[in-house]
């Protein structure tokens, strides 16, 4: 599993789950939370580099008030649980998104956990909260240009601006629930990200299944464009630019 360093899951089906139990929506969210800690410690297990779950979208907004304000609970109420083991673990916590919107007593947990950790070594744990991965890439491109008006953007440059840019891309982007969507989630840093769509609703979704994607997963050639892996990325890079000034002078023409 050492090609994977950076996995993004979204969790997706609690709702579903809870409805085909004829039980509310509300109840497949708690019971989807309780399944949080286990993934965060086989992420830590797996030795991966970072972990990033997506718990709130921008989108969800829209849903009913009761079930945005169960969910809004639910992330305060795993952060006072889990508080001791995030530090314990060496684990480096942040929560991306528009947070502002989060109620102040969440805001000023999620703060002092991101400063606790601040030095952690660890796993790069990752709350996307109240996140649009479209709303992330133009954060970056207005402050950038704000900063730096008439320059041209570079990919480092948007990189660099991302709200959590030390995870670099993701490796490996899980989807449970069974939709075959990435919703808005993490679109910059998933360019060449390995896609995995499982059934397993969230509540269902175990370590052991997890650990079976990872070495599924693993076992993939990725060519990131190239025809073999096994000349790596800065090989590839420095032929394609190589290509490119060739074709510019003439010496690549068609055939």
């Amino acid at each position: 599993m050492s090609k994977i360093k950076h996995v993004a899951i979204i969790m997706d089906g609690n709702g579903r789950w809870a409805n085909q139990r004829l039980r509310p929506r509300i109840w497949g969210h708690v019971r989807g939370s309780a399944v949080v800690s286990q993934i965060v410690q086989a992420a830590n297990d797996f030795d991966l580099k970072a972990l990033t779950l997506y718990a709130f979208s921008t989108e969800n907004w829209s849903r009913p008030l009761e079930e945005v304000s169960t969910l809004f609970k639910l992330l305060k109420k795993f952060l006072e649980k889990e508080k001791k083991r995030i530090i314990e673990n060496n684990i480096k916590f942040k929560v991306i998104g528009e947070i502002e919107n989060l109620p102040k007593q969440t805001i000023n947990l999620i703060n002092e956990i991101e400063s606790l950790t601040s030095n952690a070594t660890g796993l790069n744990l990752t709350f996307a909260f109240s996140y649009g991965g479209r709303a992330e890439i133009l954060r970056a491109v207005n402050n950038f240009t704000t900063q730096n008006p008439g320059k041209a953007l570079t990919e480092q440059d948007i990189n660099s601006l991302m709200y959590r840019p030390e995870t670099g891309d993701v490796d490996l982007m899980i989807r449970t629930g069974g939709e075959h969507r990435v919703s808005n989630f993490l679109l910059w840093q998933m360019a060449y990200s390995e896609l995995y769509f499982t059934p397993t609703k969230w509540p269902d979704f175990t370590y052991n299944e997890f650990e079976k994607i990872l070495e599924k997963v693993a076992n993939r050639e990725r060519r990131f464009g190239n025809v073999s892996s096994q000349s790596g990325l800065i090989d590839s890079s420095e032929r394609a630019e190589a290509n490119r000034t060739n074709f510019m002078k003439g010496t690549i023409t068609d055939v």
